[in-house]
């Protein structure tokens, strides 16, 4: 990967991966500006992930979140220097892909399902705003949907940082570690 201040750090990885709380520390640690995707969908479409997918469907979705995701990697395009925290499914478009990795980095925060499933049965608000997408609760998705999304995630990725056992500032002192590292 390049110097640590050449480009945009895009955060992939299951929900409850770290995205979004290791995303703002490290923006803030390398003084770039922190947007969420999920945040800009909401934003837009004026409701919460959740009621989208149950009024308009998970294409709708996804639709909305390409579209955040281009706005996101023109401003990267343009010398913007962000830190961004991607949807879980961002992989799921290789045209979200390929814009990220022409735009930036891709960082892959990696999590076991069981970590998975015990951050988001501690988060009261992930059931609410998130919907399930195999028709099951959101924990008792995670192995299901992570099975299908793990070849994708590894793809995208750049870099990959086993978030399971480390805080947040640990997986901030990886990525910038990571960062610095020269090209092959």
């Amino acid at each position: 990967m390049q110097d640590q201040h050449s480009s945009t750090v895009y955060l992939i990885g299951y929900r409850a991966s770290g995205k979004t709380s290791a995303g703002r520390a490290l923006a803030a640690r390398l003084c770039r500006d922190f947007v969420d995707t999920d945040h800009l969908v909401e934003a837009e479409a004026g409701r919460e992930i959740a009621a989208i997918f149950e009024e308009s469907g998970e294409e709708a979705f996804r639709h909305l979140e390409s579209e955040a995701l281009r706005r996101v990697c023109e401003r990267a395009s343009q010398g913007d220097e962000l830190v961004v925290a991607t949807g879980g499914g961002i992989v799921l478009a290789a045209d979200n892909v390929r814009l990220m990795r022409e735009s930036g980095k891709v960082v892959w925060l990696r999590a076991p399902a069981a970590v998975l499933e015990a951050r988001i049965g501690a988060d009261p608000s992930t059931g609410k705003s998130r919907p399930p997408l195999a028709g099951a609760s959101a924990t008792s998705e995670v192995e299901e949907v992570l099975s299908r999304r793990y070849p994708l995630y590894e793809a995208a990725a750049e870099c990959i940082v086993d978030t399971g056992n480390i805080d947040q500032e640990e997986v901030c002192k990886v990525i910038a570690a990571a960062l610095r590292e020269k090209p092959e």
